[in-house]
């Protein structure tokens, strides 16, 4: 009997806790993605 692997990805769960939109909605999200784009990240969030 095989184990289960215990990440289930989620797309649409992972857009809602850490999607661009949820960064914007508090000061420190926004923060977040402050120090991502100082940083040269391409990709921001979720």
């Amino acid at each position: 009997m095989a184990t289960k692997r215990t990440f289930q990805p989620n797309v649409k769960r992972a857009k809602k806790k850490h999607g661009f939109l949820k960064r914007m909605e508090t000061k420190d999200g926004q923060d977040v993605l402050k120090r991502r784009r100082d940083k040269g990240r391409q990709r921001l969030s979720k």
